[in-house]
């Protein structure tokens, strides 16, 4: 089946599929203040906004910042059947940007001595992942997905590998324990020796991680997460979910899944369990961007944690850091950042080095793209809205006209898709 083909290949590197699916527009116009400083243009924000929701998605919300000035957007509708719209304060699952988080909950732990970065993950969790595997694989290889173990996805939805979107409805209120995760991931083929580069990305690499979070200090991790870094960070309506439902002002969440889904189906009811720390955090937009604005800062973590953060390994086509990769836009500068998805709802968000230039991005509508003749998804005009209102918030000026096309793609595709 082609959707099996995809996921064979794709899914290895995703929670899910996001349609951040980010080409450089042909032109990225600014607004120059008079004495010669970008400043955020509005109106070109909210037409490039109201774009991505004219292209098909439908609804959109984002958060952009540059220095002091601020501006949020929304454009379309939170419920296709009442017509309600959306606005820019929604809470938004964020799939896989949770991964950032839960670094930082180990980098925390690393600066207290608990845990060595380069220690095997066998010295604190013998029983989890015994043998060999434990003693190779160590706590740096799971955060920079060099661990060499599968994907737990396919595993956990089996319908999937047969083209068939079952699992989904029936896997709604299943509630599943970290531990079973990693043990579907440990149970899939691996994907190469521990250490080696490229790397592939897994969500079971950072279920690890949590697990990992709560043996050394001797709590839940959502609680560790909710005092340690939410509440540092100063977010106001960020929180892992421990129940299918999404407290505060939120979209529906609408799933096509290529096409098998028609009309897309609403799964913003959802056990998030299946996610864990790999995917499971609700945030907003405006969290987003403080959140980023707090760890590049330094108010999450040390110097050396951040330094150790951003240094890269190229893993399934990203320059991927612990728990954050980076993307470079010529003549703009680089970027710092996740993205995330899960059914119905994918986000991205995106911080220059200072955190003074950010944008968080949030949509309702998830695999809207056709399938080519290989399985593989084909761009939509959705997927060129998102890419110029992204580049609008980051590259105001005009030196962002000269962006590589095919580099910025392959770093926020991750090879087509993007989790």
């Amino acid at each position: 089946m082609r959707i099996a083909r995809l996921l064979g290949t794709v899914l290895g590197t995703t929670l899910l599929t996001t349609t951040a699916v980010l080409t450089a527009p042909a032109q990225a116009d600014t607004a120059v203040a008079a004495r010669g400083t970008v400043t955020l243009d509005r109106p070109a924000l909210r037409d490039s906004l109201d774009a991505v929701h004219e292209a098909g998605m439908y609804g959109v919300f984002s958060s952009v910042r540059d220095g002091r000035e601020r501006w949020t957007g929304a454009s379309g509708v939170a419920d296709v059947a009442t017509g309600r719209t959306v606005t820019p304060d929604m809470r938004q699952r964020v799939g896989s940007i949770s991964k950032t988080f839960t670094a930082v909950g180990i980098m925390q732990q690393v600066e207290r001595g608990r845990i060595r970065l380069d220690a095997p993950v066998g010295d604190y969790l013998p029983d989890l992942i015994p043998g060999e595997r434990g003693r190779e694989i160590t706590v740096r290889m799971l955060l920079n997905h060099t661990s060499g173990i599968g994907d737990y996805v396919l595993s956990a939805f089996p319908s999937l590998t047969q083209g068939s979107t079952d699992s989904l409805d029936e896997e709604r209120f299943r509630s599943i324990r970290p531990a079973e995760l990693v043990r579907m991931g440990l149970a899939a083929p691996a994907t190469g020796r521990p250490g080696a580069v490229p790397g592939s990305y897994s969500n079971t690499n950072y279920v690890i991680a949590g697990l990992l979070l709560e043996k050394v200090t001797g709590r839940k991790a959502g609680a560790y997460l909710a005092h340690h870094v939410i509440d540092r960070a100063g977010l106001r309506h960020t929180y892992l979910p421990r129940t299918p439902y999404i407290k505060g002002p939120h979209p529906r969440m609408y799933e096509s899944w290529f096409g098998l889904l028609d009309p897309p189906r609403d799964f913003s009811v959802y056990d998030m369990s299946w996610a864990s720390t790999a995917g499971s955090v609700v945030s907003t937009t405006d969290d987003l961007n403080r959140f980023y604005r707090a760890l590049l800062g330094g108010k999450l973590v040390g110097k050396a944690s951040l330094d150790e953060m951003t240094h890269t390994v190229p893993v399934s086509g990203v320059d991927y850091g612990l728990g954050i990769y980076s993307l470079e836009l010529r003549g703009c500068g680089r970027f710092w950042g996740h993205d995330g998805a899960v059914f119905g709802a994918g986000t991205i968000a995106l911080s220059s080095r200072d955190g003074k230039r950010q944008v968080a991005l949030a949509q309702n509508l998830m695999k809207y793209q056709e399938l080519d003749e290989n399985g593989r998804p084909k761009l939509h005009p959705i997927d060129d809205a998102i890419a110029a209102h992204v580049v609008r918030a980051l590259c105001p000026d005009t030196s962002a006209s000269g962006i590589n096309h095919s580099r910025l793609t392959k770093n926020l595709r991750f090879d087509q898709l993007s989790h």
